[in-house]
């Protein structure tokens, strides 16, 4: 996969992509991430990039232009109806469709380039929107200074599903939402550390047991913080 990162600010990036698993997907060709200079696809020599919103308001808005012309540049056509298959032109805004687990694995069973785009200050001219953009996702409830934060956040979701990327088919269907329901608690050694034990089914042996345990401790854990998630997964309003 082919993750391209479109910002204002590609000193963010530096260095936030060379950590853990990214790193051992990219280490391992797995996923390619490129991040990109909004202002190298200006074409005034002060490198403009936004502009005063038109109707007037407060703040400044992203230009149309730069972000056709890199897309032109990272994808080869400025229609989204002429996109290779599997490329995804992605806005990260707070309108978005939020993410989640079932998305993140959208992307990375059915994508083969993403572009993600970085808004900053108002928003982004709506022709963008219009005429690039085939997702449109958020990270929360929330609004940022920008879609960097985002972004980091976009691509870790993404990379680690991919396959290899975890060193493990079963890591990732294991991981909170994956079926529904928050992960189960796990324990490691000293068996008793200040007295508090490791529960003893995690030490016999019978592995349907534990997986068992697992299963009702998740279903516990997610009865007591997300409720939400269990009236979802059970068809409920």
């Amino acid at each position: 996969m082919r993750i391209d990162v479109l910002t204002i600010f590609p000193e963010f990036f530096r260095e936030v992509f060379d950590f853990g698993i990214i790193r051992r997907a990219r280490g391992g060709g797995i996923v390619e991430i490129n991040v990109h200079d909004l202002r190298d696809f200006t074409l005034d020599k002060h490198r403009k990039v936004d502009d005063r919103p038109f109707g007037g308001g407060d703040g400044m808005v992203l230009m149309a232009e730069p972000v056709f012309r890199a897309i032109e540049n990272l994808v080869g056509t400025a229609d989204r109806g002429e996109y290779p298959e599997g490329t995804r032109v992605v806005l990260l805004s707070p309108q978005g469709r939020p993410l989640k687990q079932e998305v993140a694995r959208e992307f990375a069973e059915g994508g083969s380039h993403i572009v993600l785009i970085c808004g900053r200050y108002e928003g982004v001219d709506e022709r963008v929107n219009k005429a690039l953009v085939t997702d449109e996702l958020s990270i929360g409830d929330y609004v940022l200074s920008g879609g960097e934060p985002a972004a980091v956040v976009v691509v870790d979701a993404i990379v680690r599903l991919l396959p290899d990327a975890l060193g493990s088919d079963t890591s990732a269907a294991n991981d909170s939402f994956s079926d529904g329901l928050l992960d189960c608690p796990h324990y490691t050694q000293p068996r008793d550390f200040r007295g508090m034990q490791v529960p003893e089914v995690l030490l016999g042996g019978n592995h349907a047991e534990i997986e068992k345990w697992r299963h009702e401790m998740a279903l516990e854990k997610t009865k007591k913080v997300r409720q939400d998630l269990l009236k979802k997964e059970n068809g409920c309003k």
